[in-house]
């Protein structure tokens, strides 16, 4: 069993900057694959970054140059680095788990955190 505990979400003006973390407890974690989703209010939850065990990474178009995946295996942690905000990022940030890229759903799923962008 895998758990996985977000934290870092919050309320930040339009351009600002947060951190959102994500503990992983259960395997090995440097064997996961992980990844980052959102859901915004009336919206599917959609795909925003993903680290591999290698880690190598990819990012859906509309943050790619403004976010950065990255993990610290030794700290069993993953991290989104979110710049120059924009109020479209508003949503419920989910941190996921997958144990191969073979797989073609992550099967772990944290509880979420709100991030907020102000205009």
């Amino acid at each position: 069993q895998v758990q996985l505990i977000e934290s870092g979400g919050g309320l930040v003006q339009a351009g600002g900057s947060l951190r959102l973390s994500c503990t992983a407890s259960g395997r090995p974690f440097k064997t996961y694959v992980l990844g980052w989703f959102r859901q915004a209010p009336g919206k599917e939850r959609e795909f925003v970054a993903r680290i591999v065990t290698s880690g190598g990474t990819s990012y859906t178009d509309s943050v790619k140059g403004r976010f950065t995946i990255s993990r610290d295996n030794a700290k069993n942690t993953v991290y989104l680095q979110m710049n120059s905000l924009k109020p479209e990022d508003t949503a419920v940030y989910y941190c996921a788990a997958k144990l191969s890229v073979l797989q073609p759903t992550y099967g772990y799923w944290g509880q979420g955190t709100q991030v907020t962008v102000s205009s």
